[in-house]
């Protein structure tokens, strides 16, 4: 537990769907493109339709192929919502070496955060990594980005730099919030969540050796900023999430109390109204309210599961059919 993981080669895993959509483009009604100093572009939203087939890809890619996305009906209250179901046997790796959207990608005008599996290749969030005790040295890497601009010739030289890699070794996936593709990649971040509220409240993810999880897909919004409400929404009053984890049954016990997005102060309304309560600033909004609505955490030393939260149908209506 302690030591080293062995890689588990994601950006090669990454690389082989990303080729695939590239192959598949006119079918997933996305576009590839070269940049000039060589780096990849895969657009799946921004100057292109994309769609739900390409925002599964997307999820796949974000999880550096170690995690399976799916779609699925989901019932919440009276109504069932279409969604996706998502698992993964490394939810350390998987979700927070990879899917976490933890690198800032800050270059003149352009800015967006980075997931993927080009994030343990770089190592930049190098507490993070230290932690995890998990590394990839990689000849091709893929980082996705969710944002309305595509990547330029000095953003990727710069995400290169960083990553000690050339600009024609790397291939950046871009899908804005506000578009299918974006909203099938932010509802899959179901387990993604809850294992980021864990280490947030100081628990070792490498203790979870498996996780599953369920959340419906937003309706596209007609901007990013309502866009970013309902994908919100749709994990903080939608969102189920079942955890197998190496621990004993008092930590779970506690554990599961702390983790659904009920726990938080800001907990209650729709995400857009939070938002707007901070004045569109992230940092004030309670970092603990980023979790599923509803968690089950099973004991792999005892066999038992502890429940906490729940399903929040009126306030997920609220934020997904109203304008």
């Amino acid at each position: 537990m302690d030591g080293q993981v062995t890689s588990l080669r994601m950006n090669e895993a990454a690389s082989e769907i990303a080729n695939g959509m590239a192959d598949q483009a006119d079918l997933l009604r996305v576009r590839a493109h070269r940049l000039p100093g060589g780096a990849r572009i895969i657009d799946a939203g921004v100057q292109v339709e994309g769609g739900i087939d390409a925002g599964l890809a997307l999820s796949e890619i974000c999880m550096g192929g170690l995690g399976n996305v799916a779609p699925t009906p989901v019932h919440i209250g009276s109504q069932i919502h279409p969604g996706i179901i998502v698992w993964t046997d490394h939810p350390a790796v998987s979700c927070m070496a990879s899917q976490y959207a933890g690198w800032a990608i800050s270059v003149g005008k352009f800015f967006a955060m980075g997931s993927g599996p080009l994030r343990a290749h770089a190592r930049v969030e190098r507490e993070l990594y230290e932690k995890l005790g998990y590394a990839e040295r990689a000849d091709e890497g893929v980082l996705v980005l969710e944002g309305r601009a595509l990547p330029t010739d000095e953003v990727a030289q710069w995400v290169a730099d960083k990553a000690g890699l050339q600009p024609a070794q790397l291939t950046f996936v871009v899908a804005p919030t506000a578009s299918l593709a974006g909203g099938v990649q932010i509802s899959a971040r179901i387990v993604e969540t809850g294992l980021h509220k864990m280490e947030t409240l100081g628990f070792d993810v490498r203790k979870v050796v498996s996780a599953l999880g369920t959340a419906p897909l937003p309706p596209v919004a007609k901007n990013d900023l309502r866009a970013i409400g309902r994908t919100n929404d749709c994990i903080l009053y939608g969102g189920q999430a079942r955890f197998t984890i190496r621990a004993g049954d008092d930590e779970l016990k506690k554990l599961a109390e702390q983790i659904p997005a009920s726990a938080s102060r800001d907990y209650g309304t729709p995400f857009y109204e939070i938002f707007q309560r901070y004045e569109g600033d992230f940092y004030k909004i309670d970092p603990l309210l980023f979790s599923p609505a509803e968690v089950w955490l099973t004991s792999l030393e005892t066999g038992r599961t502890f429940h906490a939260g729940g399903m929040n149908p009126e306030v997920l209506e609220a934020s997904l059919y109203t304008t």
